[in-house]
This record gives C-alpha cells, sequence and structure tokens, in this order.
C-alpha cells in the first residue's frame, strides 16, 4: 500500500512554503505521498506537484499514517478538528509563538523527514472534552474540546452570575467574566492564563478556573477524571453569554443555560520523535531559568 502523510498548514506563516516543500521533497525522494486540500496545497504552491495527492482532508486516503502540522497551536487545533474522528496523530511543526503543541521547529526537517520515513515516532494520547449545552433542557449545542471550553459574558459591561454544580452537587455562584474548564492539555493555554496550575499531560483530571471572579472562594479546581461539571447561568440575570471550544468554534447562551462537560470517550493523538520529557518543554517553551542546577544528587 502506498504510504501517505496529510499536510495541514497556515501558508501566511513565515516560512511555512519552505517548510512545507522541503517536506515534500525529502518524502518524495522516499516513495511517501504528500496529501492535502487542493486549496491549501494551491497556496503553498504545491497543487500538481510531483508527489502531491489533493484530497478531501476529513476523509484521509488508505494508508495515511500521520498528518504533519505546520504553524502554531491554533492550526494544530484546526488539525485535530479534521482528524479527530480517523484517529490519525498529529505532529506539530511549530511555525507561531509559544508552539506547546508541537513537536518540532523548521530548522529540524530533515530529521522530520527521517523520522517520518522510517516511523520512529511514538504516540501520546490525549485527553478531550465532550461539552453540552441546554436550554430548558433541550440539547442546543453539542461538541468537544482538547485544550478548553470556556463559559464567557458575551458584553463587556454585564457580569455572569454563574452556579457550579460537580457530580450533581451545588458547589458556589460566582459573579464572573466566565469559567475555563481545562484538559491537562490546556492547562498551559488560557487557563494558565486564568491563574490555573500546570497539570502534565499524563494526568488524567479536568481544570477549572473561574474568569475574574467576584467571590471569596474562587480557587482554580482539579476534578477526577469521571467527575461531571455543569455550569448555569443564573436565569434572573440580563446578561448573556458564549460558550467557545479552543477558542475557534463558539454559541451563544442565553440566560437560564446549562453546560454540561466532562472527559470524552475519544482521545487525540500526538506524534513524537524525541524522548523529551514535559519538564524539558516547559523550561523551552516558558524560557525558565535553570542556572545552578548540577544534576542528579548523590544516591
Amino acid at each position: 500500500m502506498t504510504r501517505r502523510i496529510l499536510l495541514v498548514g497556515h501558508p501566511g506563516r513565515p516560512r511555512a512554503i519552505e517548510v512545507a516543500r522541503d517536506l515534500v521533497e525529502g518524502l518524495r525522494a522516499n516513495d511517501i505521498v504528500v496529501c492535502g486540500d487542493p486549496t491549501e496545497l494551491a497556496e503553498f504552491g504545491l497543487l500538481g506537484a510531483d508527489g502531491v495527492e489533493p484530497v478531501e482532508v476529513s476523509e484521509p486516503a488508505p494508508g495515511t499514517e500521520l498528518t504533519v502540522v505546520l504553524g502554531g497551536d491554533g492550526t494544530i487545533l484546526r488539525a485535530a478538528e479534521l482528524v479527530r474522528e480517523s484517529g490519525i496523530p498529529l505532529l506539530g511543526i511549530n511555525l507561531g509563538h509559544v508552539g506547546f503543541l508541537a513537536e518540532a521547529e523548521p530548522d529540524d526537517i530533515h530529521h522530520i523527514v527521517q523520522g517520518i520515513v522510517q516511523r520512529s515516532w511514538t504516540v501520546e494520547s490525549r485527553q478531550t472534552l465532550e461539552v453540552l449545552a441546554r436550554v430548558d433542557g433541550e440539547i442546543v449545542c453539542h461538541s468537544w474540546a482538547l485544550n478548553e471550553a470556556t463559559v464567557e459574558k458575551a458584553a463587556r459591561e454585564r457580569m455572569l452570575e454563574l452556579v457550579v454544580e460537580i457530580d450533581g452537587r451545588p458547589l458556589s455562584t460566582w459573579g464572573c467574566d466566565g469559567v475555563v474548564v481545562s484538559t491537562p492539555t490546556g492547562s498551559t493555554a488560557y487557563a494558565f492564563s486564568a491563574g490555573g496550575p500546570v497539570i502534565w499531560p499524563g494526568v488524567e483530571a479536568m481544570l477549572v478556573c473561574p474568569i475574574s471572579a467576584h467571590a471569596l472562594f474562587a480557587r482554580p479546581l482539579v476534578l477526577g477524571p469521571q467527575a461531571r461539571l455543569a455550569i448555569e447561568m443564573v436565569p434572573r440575570t440580563e446578561a448573556r453569554g458564549v460558550l467557545w471550544f479552543d477558542g475557534r468554534r463558539s454559541f451563544e447562551l442565553p440566560p437560564g443555560a446549562r453546560v454540561e462537560a466532562r472527559r470524552s470517550d475519544r482521545n487525540v493523538d500526538l506524534a513524537r520523535l524525541t524522548p523529551a520529557s514535559f519538564v524539558d518543554r516547559l523550561v523551552a517553551k516558558f524560557d525558565l531559568p535553570v542556572q545552578g542546577w548540577r544534576g542528579r544528587g548523590p544516591r
């Protein structure tokens, strides 16, 4: 069977076109076909090139082993939306700023090609969230998130009044700008900016972070993997909200809406070419000072 990889990218990023062409050249030399959306391939200048095949991205061809993503974390989240159902792992090449979800940098392209040819990647499975919204008991929105789902106020001048429920029991009412519900993967994204802790990707948990809450008890909460979370907009308020999924998809929430979140049964797989620990990723992405470290202490 012909080996294929799927290419998803952000042609507007600096160096994206150069990296895409180097990737295609290296894989074509090893009889690996690069597939992609026709419009995106055209923007990369690859439509019609040897070793390149236009496809419907949401229905990858047989033999598709990997999705290579050129861009920042936003592009990787978009690629996750496209391939989650097929289960094809994502290998991110960072062309953005922080790039927490990315595996490699553009200068590593030859190493990346070699790793793809040799199938030397490992798969890191990341949990996702299943989220739905109800109005008067009727489901009006149902989607998922890899990083986070957030309930946010729709208008700057009006605060939301939200009741938080965990496992069928009320916890607290918060007057706030919103609530972030995050996976461990998303703990270094929006939840981090909202004051939440960093959670290692291997931890099975769900993180809840209030945004600018006017309450004495408004600390971030780390819930177990089987927890059932609900956020209700108090009906008596006039404020309207917005439910966001990974900062990409949104749904307007009227007063009285109820948002329910739980761990999803379907994960997203990230491909890794190196055995770098999560600590090393934190140090590199946040440029943390580690001067003075002397290595392992005496046994």
